[in-house]
């Protein structure tokens, strides 16, 4: 199968999953069990990786910037940067990718090997918006505010890390937080959440719900929608920074 078939079928899946939604009191219901699975199972590991590579970024910065005629506060600066650009809506995402994508795929895939999804065909239900919808508006909900309390976790560990080694002092790094904010750069971040949040439950569910075949072709399409998914976000990356900061 070619690429351009994949995208058009991929494009026809997303007209059809906004079409004859589910009862509201089921869709609720759904809503609710993907923001669980989704989101809120996924703060734990967020919030490990985010405190100890926010801190990484501070030591490596501090280490890197060991000169008397440059201020410390600009490792507070650099961190917050970076942090807020790059690895809160980036890094974290491509990480969900890996965790919540693979996921999606074996769950709906295994409803298809086992003919779930046709029962649901054969009642007249609209299987891909019963499936995918609350996918989608559950991360489009929560991963921003995933994404936020990333980048805090991340700046207070850059800060815990100064603080604990000596490097630096916790004023310095504070006063270089402060230093040039621009509130633009959190709604860029946000932007960018939205539309890797689109990806990360949307891709997935493709190969998901397409897959051909058995158990196997279940952990090979679990692989491919995390590596596509990947690839998507990283392409899109560059497209938005381009459209959004230059």
């Amino acid at each position: 199968m070619t690429y351009i078939e994949h995208i058009g079928k991929y494009f026809i899946m997303l007209g059809r999953v906004f079409k004859r939604p589910q009862r509201s009191r089921i869709f609720y219901q759904a809503l609710m069990k993907e923001i669980e699975d989704l989101g809120l199972k996924s703060i734990g590991i967020i919030m490990f990786i985010s405190f100890f590579i926010g801190g990484v970024i501070a030591l490596q910065t501090a280490l890197n910037l060991d000169s008397p005629f440059i201020p410390d506060s600009l490792i507070g600066f650099a961190a917050k940067r970076s942090i807020i650009l790059e690895f809160a809506p980036t890094f974290c995402c491509i990480i969900l990718a890996g965790k919540v994508g693979s996921y999606i795929t074996s769950s709906i895939g295994t409803m298809r090997v086992t003919e779930q999804i046709d029962a649901l065909d054969v009642m007249g239900i609209n299987s891909i918006s019963h499936l995918v919808l609350p996918k989608v508006i559950a991360t489009l909900f929560f991963y921003p505010f995933l994404i936020l309390l990333a980048m805090f976790l991340g700046i207070f560990g850059g800060w815990v890390a100064g603080v604990l080694s000596g490097l630096f002092a916790g004023t310095d790094y504070i006063i270089g937080l402060q230093t040039d904010f621009k509130p633009f750069l959190i709604i860029y971040a946000m932007i960018k959440t939205i539309v890797f949040a689109f990806l990360i439950a949307t891709v997935p569910s493709y190969h998901g719900y397409y897959v051909k075949g058995g158990s196997i072709a279940v952990g090979r399409a679990s692989t491919q929608s995390v590596v596509w998914t990947t690839i998507l976000i990283v392409i899109m990356n560059y497209i938005l920074t381009q459209l959004l900061l230059t």
